[in-house]
């Protein structure tokens, strides 16, 4: 695992008119304040790559859909590490992410994905790194 990487397993409550998908609570592993929730979409075999945040914590969750993560750590530029984590309704976990490491996700369900984040900073375009899909050599054809 990457420092400052964290994998949280989520509760699913079944109820008879629809299941309730537990998200975060302020006392939560992870949780380090509130600054927006947002949603995004993403299709079928799409990617988006490649950004780090200078200064947000990401808590990213995937209540519809089955999003593959691959998260990049070039922080000690001695020792890189790629960590991949996919995460779906079957696999419901909430997936934190600190500030200076870099990500990018692709879709990886029959129909459209829909993602959730759980930011402690508001959206800010200054705080955002941003890099092209081959500036990082990864291979997004394997393992979807």
């Amino acid at each position: 695992m990457i420092e400052g990487v964290h994998l949280t397993k989520l509760r699913v409550f079944e109820t008879d008119g629809g299941n309730v998908m537990h998200g975060m609570k302020k006392t939560s592993n992870g949780f380090s304040g509130f600054g927006e929730a947002y949603f995004s979409h993403i299709k079928k075999n799409s990617i988006k790559a490649w950004k780090r945040h200078k200064l947000m914590t990401l808590n990213l969750i995937v209540p519809v859909g089955k999003i593959k993560f691959v998260i990049f750590d070039n922080r000690d530029l001695s020792c890189e590490k790629f960590q991949e984590v996919t995460i779906s309704k079957e696999h419901y976990y909430r997936l934190t992410i600190p500030p200076m490491v870099w990500v990018g996700f692709q879709g990886i369900f029959n129909d459209e994905s829909l993602l959730l984040n759980i930011a402690d900073i508001e959206h800010s375009p200054e705080e955002i790194d941003r890099l092209d899909i081959d500036d990082i050599n990864y291979d997004w054809s394997k393992n979807i």
